[in-house]
């Protein structure tokens, strides 16, 4: 037997030949291709194969080929990671859980397996963090979700050292009984279509365990409804993530949390093991058991942010606090404010044009001018109070605006001819958390952002005369701020043009939204930790959207319940789409009341009749959901011992005003009122 050592971008390739009288040991594996040529393993698939998992009209893919990372003489694998989402979904759903409990996840697999997987004859590379090896499959352990497995002839092997030997290898094996588990192969291709279904199969195994199982799913409450409660929400989440639908601090969040909660755990398990391993009540073990108890509360405390994370409708209000640490810049040492001037082209009649419209206030003594060729940059130099005038022309920006000062940014012309357009891919364009922020005469175009056009995080933010042309979401106005937003016009969001979060104030004059998923989308949930949120809509122009022009998503009231279970009416039974929150959703998989539909899920709505009806529909729904909420708060002081509530506590209510807008050819009409 010969070895032969090769160093390949810092890691060691063995080959081992043996004599041809070698044999296998299992006659299946004969006239099994050892390896392919390089110039056949092109793979049919790309990074970008991956594809909304709402599209489910789409065709299913079929398995292509992969060439290994590093080593080109290790044999060409079967290309499964490009699944669609409905692809794994259905998997999971319809033939590997169906309704299992979490304690029987690995029954239930490994039944699944027993249909699907071929027993022996087929080869793999068996991956781990130190080395891949070729070998090949006799038997499968089908309770203990591993493959019998043994070296394969010739043999190959890439690792990071010299260290791992055939010899050594073998001894490995033995000390693991030649059991290996089945997510750490990747089957090698075979045209033949025999191991697809082999191929597939370890994939699902391989991706549940890497991404949706956790190590505590089994000891939470053992329901039928294992599929529902976890694998659902945390598939819909992975593939968010994948298609750049959630915010990257978001996703570090949560991965942040993923690990916390993995080491809290550990150490849960570790003291509860002492306890019960111990047979004396002494009082180191009674230490223990508060410490015990003090690791299972933050444990079931982190676990609670990682599902509010997880469910679509709640994951920005709770779950991510980005901007809160943001800080302003405050007032410059010297006290002076500076007016930003951006030209694209800065000529003799242009300067003087804004000398004599902008650079000479009544009171020039002080005042302070800085030139810049970019935007971004401008705002960047800002510190409070400062101004930033841009001039006509067209400006490319790849990156984020992020405000945080009281400034000003104003487009020296008409909107179209200053225009601000985003490139390269980030979280959103513009970030607003300023005290008070005036944005005025400019038009922003929007490419690859996941939060939308703009996001007002704090404060408030003044938004006049913009033309804002929009990829996702349009304006954000999360929780405590505020939004002005007056004779400007937003199109083409993918979401709603305008998101109004609880606890915040949104004020709409004399604007136009159109040609989004749904003009408005009003969120008043939460609402025993969140006030609902101040709206004023007046003489807007709301029309061509997918969905409807205002829609009012909020918790259903338990009478309301009670009176849809006594009318009989429908319960919905189609689960919401991730990113879809205007449709019937449920507010927590653990506390699932069913959906309302018909009269009480979907308010009456005109279509195309008089505007007058319309604004009086928005107005009294809005009205009324603040006056339940009043009688909501006032019972919760009541229970707590105050038997006379303030009505001034209560006095920040959703309606102010909804007077002369116009809805018009919006695709499910004017106004929809949905629950969760």
């Amino acid at each position: 037997m010969t070895q032969a050592g090769v160093l390949r971008s810092g890691r060691v390739l063995a080959v081992y030949e043996p004599g041809l009288e070698a044999k296998r040991s299992c006659p299946a594996l004969q006239g099994i291709p050892f390896y392919r040529q390089q110039e056949d393993a092109e793979s049919d698939w790309s990074a970008d194969s991956w594809s909304d998992y709402g599209s489910r009209d789409k065709p299913g893919t079929t398995l292509g080929r992969t060439v290994p990372d590093g080593n080109v003489l290790f044999p060409d694998i079967f290309h499964t990671n490009h699944l669609l989402f409905y692809e794994r979904f259905s998997a999971y759903q319809d033939y590997i859980l169906a309704d299992c409990k979490a304690s029987e996840v690995k029954q239930f697999i490994a039944e699944y397996l027993e249909k699907v997987l071929e027993p022996c004859g087929w080869q793999a590379i068996w991956r781990t963090s130190v080395f891949d090896v070729l070998v090949g499959v006799v038997d499968v352990n089908f309770p203990a979700l591993k493959a019998v497995v043994q070296l394969s002839e010739p043999f190959l092997c890439e690792s990071q050292d010299s260290s791992f030997t055939m010899e050594c290898m073998q001894e490995l094996l033995e000390l693991k009984e030649h059991q290996i588990l089945l997510q750490e192969l990747w089957v090698v291709y075979d045209d033949s279509g025999q191991f697809d279904q082999t191929a597939l199969a370890i994939e699902h195994v391989r991706f549940f365990y890497r991404y949706i199982w956790r190590t505590w799913d089994e000891e939470e409450e053992d329901e039928f409804d294992y599929f529902v409660r976890c694998v659902e929400p945390r598939l819909r989440l992975h593939y968010d993530i994948l298609e750049h639908r959630v915010p990257s601090g978001l996703v570090a969040d949560y991965q942040n949390l993923l690990s916390q909660c993995e080491e809290l755990y550990e150490k849960f398990l570790n003291v509860r093991n002492s306890i019960s391993s111990s047979d004396s009540d002494s009082e180191a073990e009674n230490v223990s058991m508060v410490e015990g108890l003090k690791l299972y509360d933050q444990v079931e405390h982190v676990k609670q942010r990682l599902k509010l994370i997880e469910n679509p409708l709640l994951r920005y209000v709770f779950g991510y606090q980005k901007y809160g640490s943001l800080q302003a810049k405050g007032l410059r040492s010297t006290g002076a404010k500076v007016i930003h001037v951006v030209p694209c082209i800065m000529k003799a009649n242009l300067l003087q044009l804004l000398t004599r419209d902008k650079l000479c206030p009544e009171s020039c003594e002080a005042l302070e001018i800085q030139f810049h060729r970019d935007p971004l940059a401008a705002v960047n130099a800002c510190y409070e109070g400062d101004t930033v005038i841009i001039c006509p022309g067209h400006y490319f920006v790849d990156g984020m605006f992020s405000i945080a000062d009281s400034i000003e940014l104003e487009g020296y012309g008409l909107p179209d001819d200053v225009v601000i357009e985003k490139q390269g891919k980030g979280d959103n364009f513009f970030d607003c958390t300023g005290a008070n922020i005036k944005i005025s005469n400019l038009k922003l175009v929007q490419h690859d952002a996941v939060e939308g056009i703009l996001n007002v995080h704090h404060g408030k933010t003044t938004l006049e005369n913009c033309v804002l042309q929009c990829e996702t979401t349009g304006i954000t106005v999360r929780t405590s701020a505020e939004l002005l937003m007056r004779n400007s016009d937003l199109y083409g969001a993918k979401g709603a043009g305008v998101e109004i979060y609880p606890g915040s104030t949104c004020t709409l004059l004399h604007n136009g939204i159109h040609h989004c998923k749904e003009g408005i989308l009003v969120k008043n949930f939460l609402d025993e930790v969140y006030e609902a949120p101040r709206i004023t809509m007046v003489n807007n122009m709301i029309h061509n959207n997918e969905g409807y022009g205002v829609v009012l998503v909020r918790p259903a009231m338990p009478s309301e319940m009670k009176d849809a279970s006594a009318q009989g009416t429908k319960g919905c039974t189609q689960p919401p789409q991730a990113g879809d929150e205007t449709a019937c959703a449920e507010g927590s998989r653990q506390e699932q009341p069913g959906c309302v539909t018909d009269e009480l899920e979907l308010y009456k709505r005109a279509e195309t009749s008089e505007q007058a009806e319309n604004n009086s529909e928005i107005a009294n729904v809005l009205g009324a959901t603040s006056a339940k909420k009043r009688q909501m708060h006032r019972k919760r002081l009541s229970e707590l011992g105050f038997t006379e509530a303030d009505d001034n506590l209560m006095s920040q209510e959703m309606f102010v005003s909804v007077d002369g807008n116009q809805f018009k050819w919006n695709g499910k009409g004017s106004f929809g009122v949905f629950f969760f």
